[in-house]
């Protein structure tokens, strides 16, 4: 998010344990972005502990803990963890339930940090950011994606047509994390973008995938009466014009990072 102050914790926390038991039937892009992730920073040579921030149902750790001896899995929502539990079963693998802005760990306890797709969820990325490196041992390193602005750019496009209120969460630029991995005392580190365009049925479609991964508005500047019929199908209206006749695309511009110690 791009502001502390446009985040609401509570509806995140909420929004992700209603999302626990659908959650993998409408995450591919979640486990793509995953698999990409895993490929350009792949983990070798820790014989500490991993730490996935923000493991949802548990497949990003599922991977990390075939390459380590041990893993921790950190979710906000308990739902969630009891998800990934259930399909990490049997493996060497830590559950606790935490705010990622809050890391409950010992200063350089952790041998690396992986999060997919997670701390745009997070009000100060600046202050993650800063206590991730704190709880890293000297050679760990923090591999993260997330999404950018251009995210949804066409849900949103169509919402300001209808009305001025936030309907779709704000994510940081390129730019701005870069200064906050500086502004945390992080020297070295790299960042790549991409944009990833999907094609769904309808705007409906897009509309359900989103709530099935627990991607609700959580803004404080959301609309605070439930939206209206009238709304929707205006907004519709304006996504399907927008489109020039094809099919239903949605964007999203996801950010890779890495930083070392």
């Amino acid at each position: 998010m791009t502001d502390s102050a446009l985040l609401d914790k509570a509806k995140v926390r909420q929004s992700f344990a209603a999302a626990a038991d659908g959650y993998d039937a409408v995450a591919g892009l979640q486990r793509r972005v995953g698999e990409t992730l895993l490929a350009k920073f792949p983990c070798v040579g820790q014989s500490r502990p991993l730490l996935d921030i923000g493991c949802g149902t548990g497949f990003l750790t599922r991977h990390l803990v075939s390459r380590v001896p041990a893993a921790v899995a950190l979710d906000i929502a308990v739902p969630m963890l009891q998800a990934a539990q259930r399909n990490c079963a049997g493996l060497p693998v830590a559950y606790v339930c935490a705010d990622a802005e809050r890391l409950p760990f010992r200063d350089g306890s952790i041998g690396g940090i992986y999060s997919n797709l997670a701390v745009q969820w997070c009000g100060d990325l600046s202050a993650l950011l800063g206590d991730c490196r704190r709880v890293l041992c000297a050679d760990g390193c923090l591999v993260l994606s997330t999404f950018g602005p251009c995210t949804l750019a066409e849900l949103k496009a169509a919402w300001s047509q209808v009305d001025d209120f936030v309907h779709v969460n704000e994510f940081y630029s390129i730019e701005q994390i870069g200064r906050f991995l500086a502004a945390a005392g992080w020297s070295r580190f790299e960042l790549e973008t991409e944009l990833i365009t999907q094609s769904y049925p309808s705007v409906m479609a897009l509309m359900l995938e989103l709530k099935g991964i627990g991607a609700h508005n959580v803004s404080t500047y959301r609309n605070p009466r439930p939206t209206s019929r009238t709304s929707l199908q205006s907004m519709i209206a304006h996504y399907e014009a927008a489109m020039a006749g094809g099919g239903i695309v949605a964007s999203y511009e996801i950010i890779y990072l890495r930083a070392m110690r």
